[in-house]
């Protein structure tokens, strides 16, 4: 691992955890003020860029705010190396609008590949999703070639939904076998690990589990590779939660650190936390909302410095299955 700044000799030794720099959406009143939370807590010094800074998310009828630009990304950054603070283990992009700011990203990733071989790469690629069995993308349709062909083939770790996946690779996922053959397809594009992370596929334990499928894929020196598959089956909460990408991907990196060749104790850590912030923020808007009523965009923010227990050591309540 690379050495933290700030650290003495003896602290440079292998840390528990490492140091993350995070772009992400942020919106004021909402969980993604709290985006940091999940990884501070589980050990990782966070440095954040917010892609956009909002007055809240965008689940709310209105929003304002502002988007950063690849100019002022790159200004940021250029701030980071002058003081010799760009030394980090890790990457976490999520949300962006602009194809520029998007390929500033992938310039910066592979800049700081270069001055550590061992980074990890972890990527939400947030392009769409399905309502109803129709997909649609809610980003401008430019960033899927840049995605694709420029951002993917970088990461080490990507967490599409199945629209996601269906929109890097073309193909679409009708059954568990075309899923497992769409993350070979993304293994093959880059990254070791791929995490679809929700999916409309028919769950074994009924319908009302939602279906997550994972794969890593590590290669030997004689050039064998090794893959990993895992399907994971979580409960369906009736609900519409804003930010739970966000805390998947954020988990999964913490807990693929802690467990590097443990992809499946990796997920359950992951959904089993995931559970807990959702039932225990489900539980919460319904007190909130009264009897009777619907909870709203408010109600419905994901209960996080609520949950820092479960975030840091989640009891187990989701189980993977080996594939």
């Amino acid at each position: 691992m690379a050495s933290w700044q700030g650290k003495t000799e003896g602290q440079k030794k292998r840390q528990e955890s490492g140091k993350l720099i995070e772009r992400k959406k942020r919106g004021e009143h909402s969980f993604s003020s709290q985006h940091c939370l999940k990884t501070e807590v589980l050990g990782f010094e966070v440095d954040t860029v917010n892609s956009v800074q909002f007055s809240n998310h965008t689940g709310y009828a209105h929003w304002k705010g502002q988007v950063l630009n690849s100019d002022e990304l790159h200004e940021l950054y250029e701030g980071l190396k002058l003081n010799k603070v760009n030394q980090y283990d890790y990457v976490l992009t999520g949300y962006t609008r602009d194809t520029s700011f998007l390929a500033m990203v992938v310039d910066i990733v592979q800049e700081l590949k270069q001055q550590n071989s061992n980074l990890v790469y972890v990527c939400d690629p947030v392009m769409g999703d399905k309502w109803n069995g129709e997909g649609s993308m809610y980003v401008p349709k430019d960033l899927l070639p840049v995605y694709r062909d420029k951002v993917v083939p970088v990461a080490d770790i990507i967490t599409p939904n199945q629209f996601e996946a269906e929109l890097l690779t073309g193909r679409k996922i009708h059954t568990e076998k075309d899923a497992l053959e769409v993350m070979d397809m993304l293994h093959a594009m880059g990254p070791e690990t791929v995490v679809i992370t929700s999916s409309d596929l028919q769950a074994p334990l009924g319908n009302d589990y939602l279906i997550a499928l994972g794969s890593h894929r590590k290669t030997h020196a004689d050039g064998t590779n090794m893959t990993q598959r895992i399907r994971v089956e979580s409960p369906k909460v009736d609900a519409v939660f804003v930010g739970t990408g966000d805390l998947f991907a954020a988990m999964l990196l913490a807990w693929t650190h802690k467990h590097p060749n443990n992809l499946k104790v990796a997920c359950e850590k992951t959904v089993s936390a995931m559970q807990h912030v959702l039932q225990r923020t489900i539980k919460s808007a319904k007190a909130q909302a009264g009897e009777g009523n619907k909870p709203n965009s408010a109600h419905l923010e994901l209960r996080m410095v609520q949950s820092k227990k479960d975030i840091e050591n989640p009891e187990i309540i989701v189980k993977a299955t080996v594939l």
